[in-house]
């Protein structure tokens, strides 16, 4: 397929900037991929559209999601825990600032760590950083790697475990640029008319301190992610508890998501796309649960498409999942054929992005892109913070 069939007019304001209040109760629709049936609507027992007091219809709401399945499913989750990868120091003598994004770490005794560097120009090999007003966090530019890479040495005297304390400490929540660079149009006094005021364009979206834990699945265990797996931030501790009730199973693989998903994609012909690396983790008990699930005819839930990248690359021939330690540059775009989930669940995703291709190849191209139709026309929220979209094989 081709580039410009995913691109699509997404209004600014249905980006999301912040996450649901509550993390089970964003939107939810729900994609019926072999009947070409599309939910939006709460209903009751009889299929009657349920309605609020001034009688609007009632949307979905992700934790309704259950209702779908039943004893023995499988839900595999990302379990890769996001570190606070964006640091902002100033470079010795310009005291420029230059903002720093951990990658990540290339060896624990020389405190090297693969990062990117904006605004790259300004940086060479030889160049120190400070990272504190006390000078003691400092780092030297070692090596280039890519057009914005730069291999950086850490120069700090301290245990591995102190140092990495102190140096998180410094960074924050590696929020996507979409959002902590998001402008609105705002009034502000003129300086050269005392008394008027004149429109400007205005980031409005700090980094907040809750952002670390909003931007964290509350199942995250294994740090290396320097971007969400988004689909799993809308699973609460109370949701988690009804699956377990539910006799619902889960199974957790680690693929630690870098930030290759964001990157343009600069050719037309999506089979010369190469996508970046990335870690992942497929361990015995994961396959044990999935496997189990598959055999007996019980639905398999990919919990987001990094999941879905992490199980088509560590899936067998016979439909079953394998152990699996390594990488995976896995580009998944339609028609593909996937080997191992039957069902989906993902975000409402940016124009021409390789989530969206994920999703479409799971869910048929012209139903999804219908589904971004209604979801525009319905004012659904995109992106990481964004409303859901639940992909059924019926």
């Amino acid at each position: 397929m081709k580039l410009s069939q995913f691109k699509f007019k997404l209004p600014e304001e249905q980006l999301a900037l912040y996450p649901s209040y509550h993390r089970d109760e964003c939107r939810l629709m729900v994609i019926h991929r072999r009947s070409q049936r599309i939910e939006m609507y709460q209903t009751d027992d009889n299929g009657e559209t349920l309605k609020d007091e001034e009688g609007n219809p009632l949307f979905i709401e992700f934790r309704h999601l259950l209702k779908h399945f039943d004893e023995g499913d499988v839900f595999v989750f990302n379990d890769t825990k996001v570190f606070p990868a964006r640091l902002y120091g100033t470079k010795e003598r310009t005291d420029a600032k230059i903002e720093v994004f951990l990658l990540r770490e290339l060896n624990q005794s020389m405190r090297l760590w693969d990062v990117l560097v904006e605004p790259a120009r300004k940086i060479r090999i030889g160049n120190k950083l400070f990272f504190d007003e006390s000078g003691t966090m400092v780092a030297e530019v070692i090596d280039n790697t890519t057009s914005r890479g730069r291999t950086l040495r850490f120069l700090y005297d301290c245990p591995h475990d102190k140092f990495k304390r102190e140096l998180y400490a410094l960074g924050e929540a590696p929020l996507p640029h979409y959002i902590i660079d998001h402008e609105s149009e705002q009034e502000v006094p003129d300086e050269k008319n005392p008394g008027q005021m004149k429109k400007v364009m205005v980031k409005d979206r700090p980094v907040r301190e809750e952002d670390m834990t909003d931007f964290q699945c509350i199942f995250a265990k294994n740090e290396g992610a320097v971007t969400a797996p988004a689909s799993g931030l809308h699973f609460s501790r109370e949701l988690l508890k009804r699956m377990e009730i539910k006799g619902i199973e889960t199974a957790f693989i680690t693929l630690h998501c870098a930030l290759g998903s964001f990157h343009n994609i600069e050719v037309e012909d999506l089979t010369k796309h190469k996508m970046d690396s990335e870690q992942m983790f497929v361990e015995k008990e994961a396959c044990d649960i999935v496997n189990k699930a598959k055999q007996e005819g019980r639905h398999v839930v990919a919990v987001g498409t990094s999941v879905a990248k992490a199980t088509e690359t560590a899936v067998g021939t016979d439909g079953l999942l394998k152990e699996y330690e390594g990488w995976t540059n896995k580009f998944i775009f339609p028609p593909y054929e996937f080997g191992l989930a039957d069902t989906m669940i993902c975000n409402f995703y940016h124009p021409q992005s390789t989530l969206l291709m994920s999703a479409c190849a799971f869910g048929g191209y012209e139903l999804i892109m219908h589904a971004y139709d209604l979801a525009i026309e319905n004012g659904y929220r995109f992106g990481c913070y964004g409303d859901a979209m639940l992909i059924l094989d019926d």
